[in-house]
């Protein structure tokens, strides 16, 4: 007999963890994450296979909210994106 998985169970927020953005359950990985790795061409079963520890279920419940919330996790990439080149600026000057 399998154990059913209510599917909302599978993503959460905590304020202290990636600043409250969400993500896959009793992970840090996050949506944005997720969706990222999905616009670099990875499949999900790829994701799911090569990041271990998480389930192929997990990968599509982030996708899922991705495509439920693009505008939301379109501007988190942006954020990141521009936080990374940030960064990258401070190292070049260095």
């Amino acid at each position: 007999m399998t154990s059913q998985v209510e599917i909302g169970t599978l993503l959460d927020r905590d304020p202290a963890i990636r600043a409250g953005r969400p993500k896959i359950a009793s992970t840090g990985v996050t949506v944005i994450r997720v969706a990222g790795w999905r616009k670099m061409g990875l499949a999900a079963e790829e994701i799911a296979t090569q990041y271990g520890h998480l389930s192929l279920a997990q990968v599509h419940v982030a996708l899922a909210y991705y495509h439920a919330n693009p505008q939301e996790i379109e501007a988190d990439l942006t954020d990141e994106e521009a936080f990374a080149e940030g960064i990258a600026q401070c190292e070049f000057k260095s």
